[in-house]
């Protein structure tokens, strides 16, 4: 058959137990997929065509000139070979038949397995990308898969649940954008449905994001306010240690931005103790919270309260425990090292990390990480006499430069960066 004549789908269906296909999802490089699709007798043309884009633009994406980087061309992508949404970190996409498994809409019964599947993709994709670029997909599957089912007089509980937990992550998603008005929003609406659905924990959970956005934006005493609302909510369902550990962990961090070292201690020990002693009870709707989160948390705890060789201890473990697929979790440890290095005065451990730090994805879409990097060049641009500072702060300028190119689509008008 010739090449040109091929239909992209039946060769994609043939290469969906592939290794080389799946490497190529699970890393979305999408020059590594059109290269294979056009070894497999898929023309280049016919390829651009598909997915709507030129054949130069095509031409550098197999070439490892560029890399796809748009939500919409994965989107694009997907549904022209007909590529499982869950192999990209997409929702399931429309073509897509229901999971035999799944119950029928009037089955009676919990339709929450495609909201979960859904949720998991977005999570393990945003820990790669960064949420700028995620958001948008997001409220889509809010939009057209959860809204229509809250109206419906027979839907189950789990409905409101899913509406909630997607929505808090709409609004990490905008928080990691840097549109944090919107961020708040989005947990304000989230908690109600919670509420609603009955899942105490899951409204503990937003409470815990509430307090983190508001720590964000400078307001100690309502961050405070937000983490023991969710310490008293999980008193009030089930016990998940994990989840009480974070709620704690935000609760230290607020009291020493605070400045109230002595029960920021207490209720850091507090989260120590949780996490230790975690059962690990099980949430669909919760993302893990980890030794490494713990770590991070102590860090930005024990800087504060200007204990730093305590908290370098912390940042580096952090790092250390850290999966490398965590691209952003990875990059904001770094950012909180580099920072406690200048605060400890130790300028060219400082210069060192911050070197790695910039070796990290430039494509990474969190505008939240921008900005904690300008906060980091603010701090060090004082020791610019010291020559390696110098040249750290001459690659911040050339990395920032080149971020802002290729995040220009999901960068909100220019604010003050908050610290990390």
């Amino acid at each position: 058959m010739d090449r040109a004549q091929r239909d992209p789908r039946d060769v994609v269906a043939g290469l969906l137990g592939d290794e080389r296909l799946l490497a190529a999802c699970t890393q979305r490089d999408m020059g590594a997929l059109f290269r294979l699709l056009n070894h497999r007798g898929i023309s280049t043309r016919r390829i651009a065509s598909a997915v709507d884009i030129t054949q130069g633009r095509l031409y550098d994406y197999m070439n490892g000139k560029s890399r796809v980087e748009k939500l919409v061309i994965f989107e694009q992508i997907a549904d022209a070979f007909h590529i499982p949404g869950r192999l990209l970190g997409l929702a399931r996409r429309p073509w897509e038949p229901t999971p035999s498994h799944e119950p029928a809409p009037d089955a009676g019964l919990p339709p929450d397995d495609d909201d979960l599947t859904a949720m998991d993709a977005f999570r393990n994709a945003d820990r790669q990308t960064g949420g700028g670029r995620l958001y948008g997909a997001v409220v889509r599957h809010l939009s057209h898969s959860i809204a229509p089912r809250l109206v419906d007089a027979d839907s189950n509980p789990q409905v409101f649940a899913a509406a909630a937990a997607l929505t808090e992550m709409a609004g990490w998603m905008a928080h990691d954008s840097g549109r944090d008005d919107l961020a708040g929003r989005h947990f304000t609406r989230a908690l109600p449905l919670a509420r609603t659905s009955g899942d105490t924990p899951l409204a503990a959970n937003i409470a815990a994001s509430n307090s983190h956005l508001a720590l964000q934006t400078g307001d100690a005493a309502a961050a405070v306010h937000w983490a023991r609302t969710g310490l008293d909510l999980t008193c009030q369902g089930p016990r998940i240690p994990a989840l009480t550990a974070r709620l704690s962990a935000m609760s230290a961090r607020a009291l020493a931005a605070a400045s109230q070292p002595a029960q920021a201690a207490r209720a850091l020990d507090d989260a120590h103790r949780l996490l230790v002693a975690s059962a690990e009870a099980a949430h669909p709707w919760l993302s893990p919270f980890d030794t490494a989160a713990l770590a991070s948390e102590s860090a930005l705890v024990l800087r504060d309260m200007q204990r730093y060789d305590e908290a370098l201890i912390h940042a580096e473990l952090a790092i250390s425990l850290r999966e490398t697929g965590r691209a952003r979790s990875l990059a904001l440890s770094r950012i909180t090292l580099v920072n406690i290095h200048i605060h400890r005065q130790d300028l060219d451990a400082a210069v060192s990390v911050g070197h790695q730090l910039l070796t990290a994805d430039p494509t990474l879409g969190s505008v939240r990480v921008i900005h904690q990097i300008d906060d980091l060049r603010e701090l060090l641009a004082p020791h610019h006499g010291y020559p390696p500072v110098r040249d750290l702060l001459t690659r911040f300028d050339e990395a920032r430069r080149a971020r802002m190119l290729l995040l220009a689509d999901i960068i909100p008008p220019p604010s003050k960066g908050t610290a990390p």
